[in-house]
């Protein structure tokens, strides 16, 4: 787990301008007073030993809510993705994606 926990605090240190404007955003419960996370970690599985996860741009326990912010390289992507979404769906957790450039719209679908 200690090697998940690195692995977040190394994406939040290179976030993206995208990524730290809407943390800005959301930081100190900004929106509808909730707590959000950034680079949070998201366990799917064990596999002998070996911790399956992804790390969500964004995280709100208290809504179950999975934010990711997508970049130009999603779009080369949208399979891994789509599988990553339902996995995490799965677990019981809301996935929403926006463009980089949809960041005002965060904050106004958080509020719906």
């Amino acid at each position: 787990m200690r090697e998940v926990i690195e692995r977040c605090r190394m994406l939040r240190a290179k976030s993206t301008l995208a990524e730290k404007d809407l943390w800005r955003k959301l930081r100190n419960r900004k929106v509808e007073g909730l707590k959000f996370n950034r680079q949070h970690p998201i366990v799917y599985g064990n596999d002998n030993f070996n911790l399956k996860f992804f790390i969500a741009d964004f995280y709100c326990a208290e809504k179950k809510l999975v934010i990711e912010l997508d970049g130009e390289i999603h779009n080369f992507r949208t399979e891994y993705d789509k599988d990553r979404d339902e996995i995490i769906k799965g677990l019981g957790l809301k996935v929403i994606r926006f463009k980089n450039e949809e960041i005002d719209e965060v904050v106004k679908v958080i509020r719906k």
